[in-house]
């Protein structure tokens, strides 16, 4: 397979993007030669993550629909012809021999021309609640390679192929980064790491709980590395004049980031449940009840069943975070439980087996 050339697109968040970016550097790893081009959102996040990867991207002027009456929504029409119009054009000019869509608004317009083309198509639906692109592009793709059981409630079973989420390698083996971590946030190594995430564009719940507990978390005796996203970064980086607290808009080595915790509170999105039970750190979901059928609280119930992690709704949070989170940070045996529970529902091999489905494709 010389000369491959491949087209990729997905984006809006960090959940859709670095899937991508995953395939990408295994189809180079496999195929130095294979060309790829990313096809995204303009304005989006993916716009600058995937050039910081390395890769070419195409922006599309395109946005999801809203679900009330927006000015937005009537431009809608428009975008979506702007976008299939340009989706053309770039397969025009690119001739790729095969497209995959990782979900998000921009993977639509893109996978739609290329299964009018009779391209072959592959799709990767990270949730265990599928998206809306996904479920339209489903009825022409080729393979849909999804993280969870019961998809077929979404996409034709004969299509479906269970790999489990693209994670970047290196998160693979973060343990042994543990001195180079704690170096790299310059932390007290004699005190316990608490590391929040809220996704890449921050969890306003999440960060109002952090700014409430940043005195209970100094009674702990715990230092904090908070992620706080790019909507909020404005309002919380003051507290970066504190001992013991780092605010992050967002963090470039997640790899360090997780070889330092030793707890981590987390939103429950497909990307992030996918590393966590890799890195097999002992964490506190809080779900964002505001996604599409609460997807969010089905992917930590799917953990917190199994006893790999702690799962407090957001309305739970001020009568048990604080208990919970101090009988976790103060008994050594129970988060190792919750890390030998969560890193047995890994699916290390995730990348890997979404290419070799490509490469059957390709054949």
């Amino acid at each position: 397979m010389k000369d491959l050339k491949v087209i990729l697109s997905g984006g809006g968040t960090g959940g859709h993007i670095y899937p991508a970016i995953a395939i990408a550097n295994e189809l180079k790893l496999r195929h130095p030669e294979t060309k790829v081009l990313f096809v995204g959102a303009k304005d989006r996040m993916e716009m600058e993550k995937v050039p910081q990867a390395g890769y070419e991207i195409e922006g599309l002027w395109i946005t999801g629909i809203q679900r009330k009456l927006t000015l937005k929504n009537l431009m809608f029409p428009f975008k979506l012809i702007s976008s299939l119009w340009k989706a053309r054009r770039i397969m025009k000019d690119f001739q790729p021999d095969i497209a995959i869509g990782t979900g998000g608004f921009a993977s639509g317009p893109l996978l739609e021309v290329a299964n009018k083309k009779g391209l072959p198509t592959l799709i990767q639906e990270q949730n265990s609640y599928a998206g809306i692109t996904n479920k339209l592009l489903a009825k022409k793709a080729n393979t849909i390679c999804v993280a969870y059981d019961n998809m077929d409630r979404f996409f034709p079973k004969e299509k479906i192929v269970k790999t489990g989420n693209p994670v970047r390698q290196d998160l693979l083996e973060v343990e042994s980064k543990r001195t180079e971590a704690k170096r790299f946030f310059s932390l007290n190594v004699e005190k316990k790491t608490l590391l929040v995430l809220g996704g890449s564009l921050g969890a306003r719940r999440i960060n109002q709980l952090i700014e409430k507990e940043l005195a209970f978390f100094k009674e702990e005796e715990v230092q904090v590395i908070w992620q706080c996203g790019k909507l909020y970064h404005d309002e919380y980086q003051k507290y970066n004049t504190e001992d013991d607290v780092q605010v992050h808009q967002f963090l470039n080595r997640m790899d360090l980031a997780y070889a330092a915790a030793d707890v981590v509170i987390s939103r429950a999105g497909a990307s992030s449940v996918s590393e966590l039970c890799i890195v097999g750190k002992p964490v506190i979901f809080i779900p964002s009840p505001w996604v599409a059928e609460d997807h969010q609280t089905k992917n930590a119930s799917a953990i917190a069943e199994k006893g790999g992690a702690l799962l407090i709704t957001e309305k739970e949070l001020d009568a048990k975070f604080e208990s919970e989170f101090s009988n976790l940070v103060h008994s050594e045996e129970k988060r190792k439980e919750l890390s030998q529970r969560i890193k047995q529902m890994a699916q290390p091999n995730a990348t890997k087996e979404i290419v070799d489905e490509i490469e059957k494709l390709l054949q």
